[in-house]
């Protein structure tokens, strides 16, 4: 684990986000993080189908929204 020196700004975005999401910043930031490496070694995914292939991997049962 190491340091990594963010602009403030973006520091206070991801207490903001991190609030709203229930996470810590460190979670929010590292959240970001991954999506976004994941975002450019996959560039025709979407931000939606990047979190569904991230939940279909992991200990997580999905169930489908059923049409309204």
């Amino acid at each position: 684990m190491g340091i990594v020196k963010i602009d403030d700004r973006l520091h206070e975005e991801a207490r903001k986000a991190s609030t709203v999401m229930c996470r810590s910043i460190n979670a929010q930031a590292e959240f970001w993080m991954k999506i976004g490496m994941l975002a450019e070694t996959n560039p025709a995914l979407s931000f939606n189908d990047i979190v569904k292939s991230q939940l279909a991997n992991g200990p997580v049962r999905l169930v489908e929204a059923e049409a309204a």
